[in-house]
């Protein structure tokens, strides 16, 4: 796909005026990362606050009095025990208990409901979705993903710089919970979620407001002192999400790969009322045990475990690294992997092949970062 051809954020222009090193993502034009690098930006989040554009995600309405029976009929979690202005993990399985996409789920009311999904797959979630969408559910669905632009502030001074900026009482909103106000005077959702293991927030507001309200950040924020906010591109979203063992679309949830094998059993509701698509397969699995399941681990030997890396005990190979980087804040070099069960306890010692070297690591437990509340 040429540059030409490439989907745009509305902040395109703000990020290329920054610096930014852009890159092709799933189709998208989006910063990898920016002058400071992707060490300095992962920091930078961990100890103050990083910004970062996400607007390349997708968000689908459903709206009507069948909105949340629907929904929980083609996803993993329990939506009718969300409230008004509260969201939730989930996933979306196929019928062979595999993962269409993982997303969020908003609820704004009993009849209105916010899908937030991947931007490498919104086309194909939405051609799902619709699929299960029969005559007889009274709800209306549209795919808004291009009505929106979403912005995260993440990291300790996150809240304190956003705060500045928004009339809206912060403090009371708790973790996974959100909220309708203004940003800047702008109209905006205002949730407490993110996908770096800190604190912080994703504004989605209009789109022709993106410019205004990423400036006004990082402004806020004093972007260009030593320690003010900082831009962050994708490469430290990718290491700060893994520091903190959240899964990504493509590693280590897919097609063929269930919530269980990725270790979320705990977005997976089997007995939730009236069942949903892939539950029967889902409750085999859970039932006969897995043949695999993600597990953490930190190399002892010099080396960088990297996606695809074949994983070994002895001379066997026994599962595949689904994600790996050095870690910038714990200053080792960690990953995950799928392994045999028997093979994925704390302290197991395994070999990844890397580059032709098996080089020593060992099983530990996940996340390997926590903040401190």
């Amino acid at each position: 796909m040429s540059e030409t051809e490439l989907k745009r954020t509305p902040l395109n222009s703000v990020h290329r005026a920054l610096g930014g090193r852009m890159v092709d993502f799933g189709g998208w034009d989006m910063p990898v990362q920016y002058p400071a690098g992707v060490i300095e930006e992962h920091m930078r989040c961990r100890t103050r606050a990083g910004l970062f554009d996400v607007s390349h995600m997708g968000e689908i309405w459903v709206e009507g009095p069948d909105a949340i029976a629907f929904v929980n009929r083609i996803t993993t979690n329990d939506v009718t025990k969300l409230v008004d202005g509260q969201a939730h993990y989930s996933a979306l399985p196929n019928v062979g208990g595999g993962t269409v996409d993982d997303l969020l789920v908003y609820r704004f009311g009993p009849e209105k409901l916010l899908l937030v999904v991947n931007a490498g797959t919104t086309e194909k979630d939405w051609d799902w979705i619709k699929s299960h969408h029969s005559e007889h559910d009274d709800l209306g669905l549209v795919n808004a993903s291009a009505e929106y632009c979403q912005i995260a502030i993440q990291g300790p001074d996150a809240v304190g710089i956003l705060q500045k900026l928004t009339e809206t009482e912060l403090s009371p909103i708790g973790y996974y919970h959100f909220t309708e106000g203004q940003v800047d005077g702008v109209d905006a959702i205002i949730s407490r979620t993110g996908y770096t293991g800190e604190d912080g927030f994703e504004v989605y507001a209009a789109p022709e407001f993106a410019e205004q309200l990423w400036n006004k950040m990082l402004e806020t924020g004093d972007y260009g002192s030593a320690e003010g906010i900082l831009p962050c591109g994708l490469a430290a979203r990718n290491t700060l999400r893994l520091e903190s063992a959240m899964s990504l679309y493509g590693h280590e949830l897919g097609d063929d790969i269930s919530t269980y094998e990725a270790g979320l059993g705990w977005i997976t509701k089997l007995d939730k009322a009236d069942g949903f698509t892939g539950r029967n397969a889902l409750a085999a699995q859970k039932e006969s045990g897995l043949t695999r399941k993600i597990a953490g681990f930190e190399m002892t030997e010099p080396g960088i475990a990297r996606d695809g890396y074949d994983v070994y005990v002895g001379n066997e190979k026994v599962g595949v690294v689904t994600s790996g980087s050095p870690a910038p804040f714990l200053k080792k070099n960690i990953g995950l992997a799928f392994l045999p069960p028997d093979l994925a306890k704390i302290g197991q010692e395994i070999r990844i092949d890397v580059r032709g070297k098996h080089l020593a690591a060992v099983v530990v437990p996940t996340p390997f970062y926590k903040r401190k509340k």
